[in-house]
């Protein structure tokens, strides 16, 4: 059942006396008491303080609040008149946008005038203006459990769009209408999603149809103000709620467009009745993973398990009986991934590793019963390189079978493989598999000096010492005069 939209905001905002008597209570005792003798400071002054926002939501989601955002009806010169004796350090990187930084003994504060912003119809930076309500400032906020502010020292809670009976509802909504205040701020289309997969929140009809309308408009965000906001959404313990929702308003085919093209493509399978579906199942299971091998909410690990498939699509081939197969899949998706992260301007690390792990996620399947020879877990092991953590959790995610036996086989099989890893590993050294030989001594032996002959022959040494174990120094001496003869490179005379 479709939530409520917009529309009765007004009505939910009315609080009794003895609510706001309540609020104000726990607002005082969930907040600093630097955060009082700030509100009396400013007061002395004849200017207004008051906490807003993410500071004052927290307190009545889970207590204390981790940040401390403040909001003031006095400009950013008159804060730091104000603040000069009073703080011990305070800082003016954000006074563009009306915000100054403090810092009073171990707490930090960021204070900003209260103001409107708005895009203009082709910027990508907001035009910030002052304002002289609190009210006002609120209603330009992106959405009403964020727009709550406690005037200071007072601790009186100043919720005009109905904020606390959101929380209590867990609903996302506007203070205005969706469609403005997306129009001012495209970023909050993004960041909709990101509220309700970090909070467990349904978003409220009207916003979600906003989402989707309004979703061209995030072409004037810069890359990376969007990737940013993806990044966090990933990071929240629902990340799947949260593009799932990108994906049902439209909003992903904007900024993702490779994850809805995968909502007709069944899998080769035919376990899901997609391949959307399996993805996110797989990203859910790789994030409950993460604990098992000490990867805390892992950025790299998570966008691999919702990219694992994207290039199934690409790759799509019907088989006799109706099948469907998806061959190089891995190859093709690793290449449009790198495409699609680097247009979003992500990190070229995570960009790489992410792209490694898509190459690589199938690699297991060819392990079968355990038949691996211990080259061939050597190079599992050499291919996967730092990597090889995050692959143990993006293998085991991707298994999605409903067939409990089968889905026992396979986790039985890689437990056999990850002990056989941890067994050579204490024999070989693994994480340091280096050839037997090393540049300086393939120099000597040969007689050449450092250029891609040198290189070439190394490779040579390695897959030798993948292959085959530790040879020793003497074997792999003659190994490496036997391939420089077949590759025409004389070494030198011996000395006399």
């Amino acid at each position: 059942m479709p939530v409520s939209d917009s529309t009765s905001v007004a009505q939910k905002a009315t609080l009794t006396a003895d609510q706001r008597r309540a609020a104000a209570v726990l607002l005082r005792a969930n907040t600093s008491p630097t955060v009082a003798e700030l509100g009396e400071l400013f007061a002395a002054a004849g200017h207004e303080l008051a906490l807003v926002g993410g500071p004052v939501r927290d307190v009545f989601l889970r207590g204390t609040p981790p940040d401390l955002d403040l909001t003031t009806d006095a400009v950013p010169e008159r804060v730091l008149e104000i603040t000069k004796a009073w703080a011990d350090k305070t800082w003016t990187v954000g006074i563009e946008f009306g915000t100054i930084g403090l810092r009073k003994r171990n707490e930090i504060f960021e204070i900003t005038t209260y103001r409107s912003e708005a895009y203009d119809r082709n910027s990508r930076k907001p035009e910030v203006k002052y304002g002289t309500s609190l009210v006002a400032d609120l209603e330009r906020r992106d959405f009403t459990i964020n727009a709550m502010a406690a005037r200071l020292p007072s601790f009186e809670l100043v919720d005009p769009f109905g904020g606390l009976a959101a929380l209590k509802e867990k609903v996302l909504r506007t203070p205005g209408r969706p469609e403005d205040s997306f129009s001012d701020d495209p970023l909050r289309i993004l960041r909709a999603a990101r509220f309700a997969a970090r909070l467990g929140f349904t978003v409220a009809a009207d916003v979600q149809a906003a989402m989707g309308e309004m979703a061209s408009r995030l072409s004037i965000v810069s890359a990376e103000r969007i990737t940013d906001e993806l990044s966090k959404l990933m990071l929240t313990a629902t990340p799947e709620a949260g593009i799932d929702l990108l994906v049902r308003t439209g909003v992903a085919q904007t900024v993702l467009p490779e994850l809805p093209a995968l909502r007709m493509e069944v899998d080769e399978h035919h376990r899901h009745k997609d391949v959307y579906t399996h993805s996110l199942i797989v990203l859910r299971q790789a994030i409950d993973l993460e604990p098992r091998y000490g990867l805390g909410p892992d950025l790299v690990l998570r966008l691999a398990a919702l990219l694992h498939d994207i290039g199934k699509p690409a790759t799509r081939s019907l088989l006799p009986g109706g099948k469907v197969a998806f061959h190089h899949h891995e190859v093709v998706g690793a290449k449009i991934a790198r495409k699609r992260l680097t247009a979003l301007r992500f990190p070229n690390e995570v960009i790489d590793n992410v792209s490694r792990l898509i190459e690589l996620h199938l690699r297991f399947h060819g392990y079968g019963d355990g038949d691996w020879n211990d080259s061939a877990v050597r190079r599992y092991v050499r291919d996967a390189g730092p990597l090889l953590t995050r692959l143990h959790a993006l293998t085991r995610a991707d298994c999605t079978t409903r067939n409990a036996r089968k889905a026992a086989r396979l986790a039985a099989t890689y437990d056999a493989l990850e002990a056989r890893i941890e067994v050579l590993r204490e024999q070989e050294e693994l994480d340091k598999i280096r050839p037997d030989l090393d540049g300086g001594e393939i120099m000597r032996i040969l007689g050449l000096k450092p250029g891609p002959l040198v290189g070439k022959a190394w490779n040579y040494l390695l897959e030798l010492r993948l292959e085959h174990g530790e040879l020793g120094t003497e074997r792999a001496t003659a190994e490496l005069l036997a391939w420089a003869e077949r590759e025409g490179i004389a070494p030198p005379a011996p000395e006399r």
